[in-house]
């Protein structure tokens, strides 16, 4: 690819380099000419790792190696002052594309950049328009640290070949991050503005995780009658709009035993309707309509047990036709 900047929100600055502060990085798609910096970058991020039996493979690349991966696919250069900081290589394998050589030189690790080019990734392989469906990274069993990296990334994993785990995220998941339950009910509430009669929204978490307290956001931002609470003994519960919108059907599937159960509720008379939340519905509710949105609540797995906030991460994945324009900049 020809180099091309691409804008990146920076949440949060970069380490500065001796010499005093500078702005936050530049990062921009590069191709073959790239090859002598983007090789400095892996090599130094993957010598930085300790020792692995046997040794990562981006230790073996050389400039000629880089040159044609990045001939063949392009990638993602990062540079702060215009000093090379971060790389990654695209490496297209039918529907998906493998994010590769990811690394940040070790000083600039831990300041939102490695986030900024998982970002930047996404909007590349978007704007190409060429299909792709997802987004794949291999890691390594030995580095549980960078596993929780993707997974707050919004990978997951699906497949695993010791030593490796090979981990996927569908192109247009959003991951928004809600370190109070405030912020997860405003999370609702902004999505609440983009939703219309007919949405189907799909809510999975583990217990606690705060399904409730997203659709309580959902349930202010539609301006719905009644105060939104876990329907766990009730299976379903109606909340009819004040503001001449959309009702809520909220509906919790834990206890129900697969999608007859669910069909049983007769939830067609109200679908076309109402904006309907299914609690712990993933595997249960994809059948009620081809789109919908998915959404994942994921408490942070390294939260210590007395620590003041609880944080979590928000993925939304739209799947379907009705979900093309859903604009994800507005959540949060």
């Amino acid at each position: 690819m020809s180099q091309e900047q691409v804008e990146v929100e920076q949440p949060s600055p970069v380490g500065s380099p001796v010499g005093g502060p500078v702005g936050g990085p530049v990062i921009s798609r590069v191709g073959a000419e790239a090859a002598a910096a983007v090789l400095g970058v892996v090599r130094a991020a993957f010598e930085a790792r300790a020792p692995m039996d046997p040794p990562a493979d981006a230790l073996a690349e050389t400039e000629e190696s880089i040159a044609a991966k990045l001939a063949a696919g392009g990638g993602l250069l990062a540079t702060l002052d215009g000093v090379p900081v971060g790389t990654l290589l695209f490496d297209r394998v039918g529907a998906t594309v493998y994010l590769r050589r990811f690394g940040v030189l070790p000083g600039h690790q831990g300041h939102g950049l490695a986030g900024a080019l998982v970002d930047a990734a996404v909007a590349a392989v978007l704007e190409a328009e060429d299909g792709a469906e997802d987004l794949t990274v291999v890691a390594r069993e030995e580095l549980p640290r960078t596993i929780r990296f993707w997974e707050r990334q919004g990978f997951r994993e699906i497949a695993r070949r010791t030593p490796l785990v090979e981990m996927r995220r569908p192109l247009r998941t959003a991951v928004v991050a809600a370190p109070t339950a405030e912020s997860m009910r405003e999370i609702g509430r902004s999505l609440a503005g983009q939703l219309t009669r007919g949405d189907l929204v799909v809510l999975t978490g583990d217990l606690g995780a705060g399904k409730t307290t997203f659709t309580q956001g959902l349930g202010a931002g539609l301006g719905v009658r009644g105060g939104v609470t876990s329907p766990t003994f009730v299976i379903a519960r109606v909340h009819p709009s004040e503001v001449g919108g959309p009702a809520l059907v909220h509906v919790d599937a834990y206890r129900l035993g697969g999608f007859a159960e669910l069909d049983d509720l007769d939830l067609d008379a109200s679908l076309d309707d109402a904006v309907t939340v299914v609690e712990w519905g993933e595997g249960l509710a994809e059948g009620l309509a081809d789109s919908r949105l998915e959404v994942r609540i994921v408490r942070e797995a390294d939260t210590p047990d007395d620590a003041e906030v609880d944080p979590r991460r928000v993925e939304i994945t739209p799947v379907g036709p009705r979900w093309h324009a859903l604009d994800f900049r507005a959540l949060g």
